[in-house]
């Protein structure tokens, strides 16, 4: 998990991705040809996105990974397994405690562990993130996307542009 210093983006949200790959998912999964993300539908990495969509290129660019997306339906993002089992024990941890520092955020949910024994790894990106970027048609041409058969604007594939 990631704790932001700074505007909630897109470009927060892919780094995160970014982040858990170079720090755990590679060394798990070494033969991986790609990453599946599952995302809500709105917020930082909303289906609307464009600079979601821009930054995840880059990051199928970067890594040399295919990078599919798969948004949960509109209204449902308590579907997201992962999420909603999480937060749940990480506000339980740190519920009654001085919220004072970033540090002690990442301590808080650093020392949470799940009914199954599950321990959240956590860290603080210092990145600043501006808001507010635009991405253009010209870009968003440039994104190399295939959209699914179901549901094309919610489920796509990125995969890396070719040297």
């Amino acid at each position: 998990m990631s704790v932001g210093i700074d505007h909630d983006t897109a470009s927060f949200a892919v780094n995160a991705i970014r982040r858990w790959w170079l720090e755990m998912g590679r060394a798990r999964y070494p033969d991986a040809k790609a990453l599946l993300n599952t995302a809500d539908c709105g917020g930082s990495n909303g289906v609307r996105v464009r600079l979601w969509k821009r930054e995840l290129q880059n990051l199928a660019d970067d890594l040399d990974l295919t990078v599919t997306v798969c948004h949960l339906p509109p209204g449902t993002s308590k579907w997201n397994k992962i999420g909603h089992r999480l937060f749940s024990f990480i506000t339980q941890n740190w519920r009654g405690k001085l919220l004072v520092s970033y540090q002690a955020i990442v301590q808080l949910i650093a020392s949470t562990t799940t009914r199954t024994g599950r321990n959240v790894k956590c860290g603080i990106d210092p990145k600043l993130y501006p808001a507010g970027i635009k991405v253009s048609d010209a870009e968003m041409a440039e994104i190399n996307i295939a959209p699914h058969g179901f549901h094309g604007e919610w489920n796509y594939s990125i995969s890396p542009r070719p040297p």
